[in-house]
């Protein structure tokens, strides 16, 4: 891969976008970059052509490398951009050049706050710390089997796959099918002899709605990191339930402080605590909680928003020195960079790291403060309740809660507004409960809020 990369043409410091599904390519093709010193950028297969169109532009690829041999270029790549497949590189017969490293890895597109992808950079050693990092929290050894089943375009699914490879473990990468179908999982689980995995909570929670979670038992399968959101304590209680002796992990870090920045092995004590904690700092980052004028919070129990710090910052977004200098802060500790994280978080009395929500996603309703994370947590724990999401939507011009539930059983909209109203005071209450069959995913294993909020005739605020 390395080699007909640069029979290509592609020098280090070029970019490659990957424009392959999950699979061994996209693992070849992504140690391809690497070795010769390019910064890979994934490509979702199910994208829009639009935002294609939109990172490809704003990333400018050298190549865009396909997995298929169809000879039509793909959709969505603007005029005149080079293309080419995996076999043909892989085919190559250029020596093998040396190793090489370049200033960034790989970057992956986020949303934007201005509609438009913005692409976070990530540089070896941030990524080599945290896929170190990963590996040792969840104690991986030669001896493990590891899965795959979150997609490569999200960076989510890097915890997944590249500290097995760190560490030599046979790693199994299925199709999209895996992630779609729980059957496809449990059965790769069984048959492979999986031992450690890592997806999203959304995905835990298609597991455990299909009915299907004692399938585990019995199994080689001895650990699970979750990331990406807040995991539900119901969801967690129902793996265990199916599969006592279960190690689960909780994992933390947005994009721009590379794959997660903070592990804990999670236990039931903990889950009875309060919400599900976040742990504790990598080696060599740091946690620094700021209040609403910029003044540190020491205290346990006070909430303040999250900065952090270490070796596994992003080297910035692409081509935005603008929205760089406001996401990395030199301004909170002197002579520290930091990320910003827009998180909303606490130190419990463990001091353990406890995720309350989005600064976003802490609302302001009735005059109370309250978290949609709380909020559908404590829906999770209705029984007869199978999972639960809560968003905000447009209530008359003013701002509305409304809950998505999907009943384990004979439920309505009215009993688990009961039962809710036993757990949380009046003022939290959902303004609707919505029942649905099941909750939609994103490509990247979140809850798919805006078809939630389309299919039930709603729109968001305003």
């Amino acid at each position: 891969m390395a080699a007909g990369l640069i029979q290509k043409g592609v020098v280090p410091r070029d970019r490659v976008a990957l424009l392959i599904g999950n699979s061994v390519d996209f693992v070849v093709a992504a140690l391809g970059c690497l070795w010769a010193g390019v910064t890979f950028v994934p490509l979702a297969i199910t994208d829009p052509d639009l935002r294609r169109a939109q990172i490809v532009a704003d990333c400018r690829p050298a190549q865009v490398v396909t997995a298929g041999s169809d000879p039509a270029a793909p959709s969505g790549l603007p005029a005149g951009t080079a293309w080419t497949s995996l076999s043909d590189l892989s085919s190559a017969d250029e020596p093998t050049p040396p190793p090489l490293t370049g200033p960034v890895s790989y970057i992956i597109y986020t949303s934007g706050t201005t509609g438009a992808p913005k692409g976070v950079q990530i540089p070896p050693g941030a990524f080599f710390n945290a896929a170190r990092a990963c590996a040792d929290a969840v104690g991986l050894t030669s001896e493990d089997r590891a899965l795959c089943v979150s997609p490569v375009h999200f960076d989510g699914s890097f915890s997944a796959m590249f500290p097995p490879l760190i560490r030599g473990v046979p790693l199994v990468i299925p199709d999209r099918e895996a992630l779609l179908f729980p059957r496809r999982f449990f059965s790769i689980v069984d048959s492979e002899g999986i031992t450690a995995t890592s997806f999203s909570p959304s995905y835990l929670r298609l597991l455990r709605s299909s009915g299907r979670l004692e399938r585990l038992a019995g199994t080689a399968l001895r650990v699970i990191a979750l990331g990406g959101e807040a995991p539900s304590s119901a969801d967690i209680r129902a793996l265990w339930a199916a599969s006592p002796g279960l190690r689960v992990v909780n994992r933390y870090g947005p994009t721009e402080t590379t794959i997660a920045v903070a592990h804990l092995e999670l236990t039931p004590e903990l889950l009875d605590a309060g919400p599900v904690p976040i742990g504790h700092p990598h080696p060599g980052s740091s946690f620094h909680l700021v209040d609403e004028d910029g003044r540190p919070v020491d205290e346990p129990g006070v909430v303040g928003e999250l900065y952090i710090g270490g070796p596994q910052l992003m080297a910035g977004y692409l081509n935005d020195p603008t929205l760089s200098a406001a996401a990395l802060r030199t301004d909170v500790v002197e002579g520290t960079t930091l990320y910003r994280t827009g998180d909303l978080v606490f130190r419990d009395d463990r001091g353990n790291y406890v995720y309350v929500g989005r600064a976003d996603r802490v609302i302001k309703r009735h005059g109370v403060r309250m978290s949609l994370v709380e909020v559908t947590d404590a829906l999770g724990g209705v029984d007869g309740v199978a999972s639960a999401a809560c968003t905000t939507f447009n209530l008359e011009g003013g701002l509305g809660v409304v809950a998505f539930v999907v009943p384990d059983g004979e439920l309505t909209p009215v009993a688990i507004r009961q039962a809710a109203g036993e757990r949380l005071p009046e003022t939290m209450l959902p303004d609707q409960f919505v029942l649905v069959a099941d909750l939609p995913l994103t490509s990247s294993s979140k809850v798919d809020e805006r078809r939630l909020l389309r299919e039930a005739g709603l729109s968001s605020p305003t």
